[in-house]
């Protein structure tokens, strides 16, 4: 089919032609791209940035670790070596996906930023235009197939709060920051209590940083440990209330009421929570010992900023030296996607759940885009193989018995 795309003249000069088109060369990118492979189905993956899983090499802290142990955050058909660590620190999970790619044999063009990607009804191909990004000249694809697959992660978001332009001191976003080095002694905020907040909190108050941290939310709290047990229930089908208990209980018993300390923990249960909203646990390395003790104080939300003095919801005011943003990321696939039948939402996400959100039409997919981390990358990628291959096969018969009939 995409072969006859340009029947009745040339193909336009210069535009490349793919079976399928990946855009994103992180995680979920990658694994879409080796399920295809494995199936015989040549795809070409286009990255915006200079390498591959470049959220995990040029936007993560020195000291991250994967939250959950290598067997859920291996990609498919290749677990990690029994050697690994349990939980990867962020260079060896980076040393992992480069030789993902290398052991696929898979075909990734580095610094290209998609600008367009629109669905031609007449040639029913999908046509993909590109910047190069070394060099500044335009390219063109055109493509049967197109995985959505860059990422959740892929734009900062910082809030608009006033008076924050005036702010004398350092003010960085969390994909800015590697090490509290340069913080020691110095009053530190961290905005946003998510796993990058709490961990940055917990990096800067290690460092000797007097580090204070808004909560605005409710949270869940728990170890890697406790984490680790659930995904393990929860691959035993065991119902997500069993699951839920289960993880409240060890909680309870590790924390004890963390109300207490300022962070209050949702109605909706840990585990229901990570399968019914995009809200994620927060794991603990330690920052929560430090909150009680009080080498880590716990805000409410910042209203305004007056020269270095931050004042607070509740009124009250004091002045700082940083601000760490630790305020989440937003997908930028809308930008990019013109031609889209529901299967992205107003937020760059999949608008469906799991597990119809994987598909659209006309040859359309995403991965790696209903925030089930790792483990729901490597679903979708098996899923989106196993579709585009069922149709190459089933068209190729289709196109062996016209020949067949013709002869």
């Amino acid at each position: 089919m995409a072969q006859q795309a340009a029947e009745g003249g040339q193909r336009p000069a210069g535009e490349e032609q793919e079976e399928v088109i990946i855009v994103g060369a992180g995680p979920s990118g990658l694994a879409a791209a080796a399920c295809l492979s494995l199936r015989g189905v040549p795809s070409l993956v286009l990255e915006r940035d200079d390498c591959v899983g470049s959220l995990w090499r040029n936007r993560t802290y020195d000291r991250v670790r994967l939250h959950l142990a290598k067997q859920h955050c291996a990609l498919p058909h290749a677990p990690h070596d029994a050697a690994t660590p349990t939980y990867l620190p962020r260079d060896d999970f980076v040393r992992y996906l480069e030789g993902y790619a290398a052991r696929f044999g898979l075909r990734v063009r580095l610094r290209r930023e998609v600008r367009e990607a629109r669905f031609d009804e007449a040639r029913g191909e999908w046509v993909v235009d590109t910047v190069d990004l070394a060099t500044g000249k335009t390219e063109r694809y055109a493509a049967r197939h197109l995985v959505a697959a860059a990422g959740e992660n892929d734009e900062k978001v910082v809030p608009e709060v006033p008076g924050l332009e005036g702010f004398p001191g350092k003010v960085l976003h969390a994909c800015e920051y590697r090490t509290a080095k340069g913080m020691e002694g110095k009053a530190v905020l961290v905005v946003g209590s998510g796993n990058s907040g709490m961990e940055i909190a917990y990096d800067l108050a290690e460092a000797g940083a007097a580090t204070s941290i808004i909560v605005r939310s409710e949270l869940h709290l728990v170890t890697k440990e406790i984490w680790n047990l659930a995904m393990t229930l929860y691959g035993y089908h065991l119902p997500l209330w069993l699951i839920d208990r289960i993880v409240l209980l060890m909680c309870h018993v590790v924390f004890g009421d963390t109300s207490r300390y300022g962070l209050r923990r949702p109605a909706i249960g840990p585990f229901s929570m990570k399968i019914n909203t995009p809200a994620y646990p927060v794991v603990d390395v330690g920052t929560y010992a430090r909150i009680r003790t009080g080498e880590i104080q716990v805000l409410p939300e910042m209203r305004s900023v007056h020269g270095n003095v931050v004042e607070f919801a509740d009124g009250k005011r004091r002045p700082f030296d940083a601000i760490v943003f630790a305020t989440g990321y937003r997908s930028t696939t809308k930008q990019w996607l013109k031609s889209d039948d529901g299967l992205i939402g107003e937020d760059g996400m999949a608008r469906r759940r799991f597990p119809e959100h994987w598909k659209g039409k006309n040859g359309l997919y995403c991965a790696g885009m209903v925030r089930r981390g790792l483990y729901g990358s490597c679903e979708d990628g098996e899923f989106i193989a196993e579709d585009i291959s069922s149709k190459k096969k089933h068209q190729t018969k289709l196109d062996d018995g016209h020949e067949k009939k013709s002869n």
